[in-house]
């Protein structure tokens, strides 16, 4: 496998990144956290197989024998009974999730439901099901075109009047402000393709 693949797939790109900031997401909480995310489908592959490998992809060198170790007691676990099973699959769950996390610098707060997925990264795990990037890229620019006409636009009428007051002045120094820092934040996101999930941790990243 190519380190890449040790990746949460959905935050490999400042497109990503720059989603989770429009649609109000968090890019610090992709669902390589959840019970619905990658993370966990492994996991849940990988017992179901009798095998560790799937999961291996998602933790670095340092940890496979760790998660190989964990993975093995667990197993035996699961011998013992339905109410057995569920409790070791959780625990193999949240091992698996913790050390992923720790390994590229992101702190782990447990495991959130399935459900708790920002809508920037459904899009994304959908471009990457169709094998293709136009619908998120097409909502992608829609939104950065509206919220740099929007802003334009109230700090252009606002300029306007600057002058008429010192409050007017306030309004348009307030409306400048708004308009020219989310215009910094996207050129930046944009141009860097880095944030939080890209900056190298140790073996490997989100």
């Amino acid at each position: 496998m190519i380190d890449g693949t040790r990746r949460c797939v959905i935050t490999t790109s400042a497109m990503l990144v720059l989603a989770a900031l429009l649609f109000g997401g968090h890019p610090a909480e992709a669902h390589c956290d959840t019970l619905g995310g990658p993370v966990v489908a492994s996991a849940k592959t990988a017992l179901e197989q009798g095998d560790v490998t799937p999961v291996l992809m998602w933790v670095g060198r340092e940890h496979e024998q760790e998660i190989r170790e964990v993975f093995a007691q667990v197993l035996a676990v699961r011998q013992l009974g339905k109410q057995a099973m569920e409790m070791a699959d959780t625990y193999f769950f949240e091992t698996l999730v913790r050390i992923h996390r720790e390994g590229e610098g992101a702190p782990y707060t447990g495991l959130k439901p399935a459900g708790a997925v920002d809508p920037a990264v459904v899009m994304a795990d959908r471009a990457l099901e169709s094998d293709s990037v136009d619908a998120l890229a097409g909502a992608l620019s829609t939104h950065v075109e509206t919220g740099v006409r929007q802003r334009f636009t109230r700090a252009a009428e606002a300029r306007k009047h600057a002058g008429d007051s010192v409050e007017a002045g306030r309004e348009f120094v307030e409306a400048y402000v708004q308009f020219t820092h989310y215009v910094e934040e996207m050129h930046r996101i944009a141009t860097a393709g880095a944030a939080h999930h890209e900056e190298p941790a140790g073996d490997h990243q989100h």
